[in-house]
């Protein structure tokens, strides 16, 4: 299924599996695009932001668009508690 261009609502009535694939897809593809990769690179889910070389100003860029695209509030203290991709997507789909 193609999750990159599902509202929220069509994701919000998914299994919590798919939600799941559905909220990894879009995390990846705003970190890819702030870290200028391709989708056929490999994006570690299990190093920390900034060992990706993000910035704490791109990755609050890569915040707000994840809260408007997923239509949820996300403090900036999680992506400090939580500071790898893997443990967001966790986060976000709510495990």
């Amino acid at each position: 299924m193609e999750y990159l261009g599902a509202t929220v609502e069509e994701l919000r009535e998914l299994p919590p599996h798919e939600f799941r694939k559905a909220v990894e897809a879009l995390v990846a593809q705003e970190f890819r695009t702030a870290l200028y990769m391709t989708e056929d690179e490999e994006l570690p889910l299990d190093v920390g932001f900034f060992d990706l070389g993000l910035t704490s100003l791109r990755l609050s860029d890569i915040k707000q668009v994840l809260e408007t695209r997923l239509q949820q509030e996300i403090d900036i203290a999680v992506l400090f508690r939580r500071p790898t991709v893997g443990q967001l997507i966790d986060y976000l789909s709510g495990e």
